[in-house]
């Protein structure tokens, strides 16, 4: 009786802050709408008196928790249901997270890296296979128009990329945690570049490993288990998409500089990043990065883009180019939700229950947190500190023209350099 009226005042403050189309159902069959609709768009079922203080206190780690331990279940849309969480969080967290503007600090040795990059991506291939496109692209696409579908925003995501950093035959190209291949290997078949990729996870090792070998290309490209701080060697381009997130806000002055380190004296490198939007680095807001380090990403810290910016001067590189991708990532997540959801019954089947309910509303949240600004994420390109002005290019319009680099490619499959098989042959082994 203690938590029913807790919770009818709690109800009556939701209503008095907001209009909330969404039903409440307690485990004794009680229920209480929070404002006045038609018809609830989601119901939250609360299934014991143990989710009543998550409910109370409703920050998005608190509601994602309670959800993911089943404590409480929701009904609707998940677009819906997230939107909901969002307004629950935004009229009741009054005080900040306690982590809000405190910089975590984290080991980051080779050791808990590799732990936490396992937890994540070593799930298994078959579940990233579920929502992912069939290159297995995990980090945000590029939609040029707009309209694209999943597929064509990924690969034309690895051509922008390569574009901007003015890859050519020849070239040797490190891309730093390179997932399951898909950069290495559009890199060594379009534009004629020698790659190595390096990642910490055994899965995606092992499927990379055998996506080179099914598209023929094992004298152009070197998957490895590897550390970033262990490569040696002088690469003419550095990629490194969807990586910097697990590097730690105090070791990325150190990462920037092992690539400086690394990079050829007229070389470029191109960072592609998730950034935190709060101007003094700190988490995201409302518990949604507590949450996220709690359930998803282990260790990952987000700097603001200005912190980047600043990291990557100190390790001796100069940006010469930025691009916010927000929206194309919220996109991305949007459909990476959709395609989870339409395969949800074989997903169950891969995971148990509480995996499969914090990527639900992990995915779904991440989609309305780049919509809403709550997180960004920046691609910057930049070469050695201290070169000459007139190395770089006048515009930018060298990034959206693929044709030259092509033209470029053509040619040296002209000269008897070997021509390899079209990009096709990603998705031909990833069903092999």
């Amino acid at each position: 009786m203690f938590w029913e009226k807790k919770l009818a005042h709690w109800v009556d403050a939701v209503r008095a802050n907001a209009n909330v189309p969404a039903r409440l159902v307690l485990w004794n069959g009680q229920q209480f709408d929070f404002g006045t609709f038609d018809a609830p768009r989601v119901t939250l079922r609360v299934n014991s008196a143990a989710a009543v203080p998550m409910l109370l206190e409703p920050s998005l780690d608190n509601l994602g928790e309670a959800y993911v331990k089943g404590k409480l279940d929701v009904e609707g849309r998940l677009p819906d249901v997230i939107e909901i969480g969002y307004a629950l969080a935004r009229g009741f967290v009054s005080t900040p997270s306690k982590l809000a503007r405190v910089a975590r600090h984290f080991t980051h040795s080779k050791a808990s890296d590799k732990k936490a990059i396992q937890y994540h991506y070593d799930v298994s291939n078959a579940f990233y296979e579920q929502f992912l496109d069939p290159n297995m692209v995990y980090s945000c696409a590029y939609f040029e128009n707009g309209d694209e579908d999943l597929a064509t925003a990924q690969v034309k995501k690895l051509d922008h990329i390569l574009t901007k950093i003015q890859l050519r035959p020849g070239h040797r190209l490190l891309d730093i945690g390179c997932g399951w291949g898909a950069l290495v290997i559009r890199a060594a078949q379009q534009y004629g570049a020698q790659c190595v990729g390096v990642t910490l996870s055994q899965n995606q090792f092992d499927l990379a490993t055998a996506r080179v070998k099914a598209a023929g290309l094992q004298d152009k490209i070197e998957i490895r288990l590897q550390d970033y701080r262990d490569v040696d060697g002088v690469f003419d381009r550095i990629t490194s998409v969807g990586m910097f997130e697990h590097v730690g806000r105090k070791n990325l002055s150190g990462y920037f500089g092992k690539i400086n380190a690394l990079l050829a004296d007229d070389g470029v490198v191109m960072n592609h990043g998730i950034t935190s939007t709060d101007p003094d680095s700190g988490e995201t807001s409302h518990g949604g990065g507590e949450f996220i380090d709690k359930y998803v990403f282990p260790d990952g810290e987000l700097p603001h883009i200005s912190f980047a910016m600043q990291a990557m001067q100190q390790g001796g590189l100069e940006a010469f180019d930025v691009e916010n991708l927000r929206r194309h990532y919220a996109r991305t997540l949007a459909l990476w939700t959709e395609n989870f959801e339409d395969h949800a019954e074989t997903i169950h089947g891969l995971v148990d229950e509480e995996r499969f309910r914090i990527w639900r509303v992990y995915l779904a949240g991440c989609s309305y947190a780049f919509e809403h600004d709550d997180v960004a994420i920046y691609q910057i390109v930049g070469r050695k500190a201290g070169q000459l002005a007139s190395g770089l290019p006048w515009s930018r319009r060298y990034m959206y023209d693929r044709a030259s680099v092509c033209n470029a490619t053509s040619a040296a499959s002209a000269a008897n350099e070997p021509v390899a098989p079209n990009v096709t042959a990603l998705d031909q082994a990833a069903n092999a």
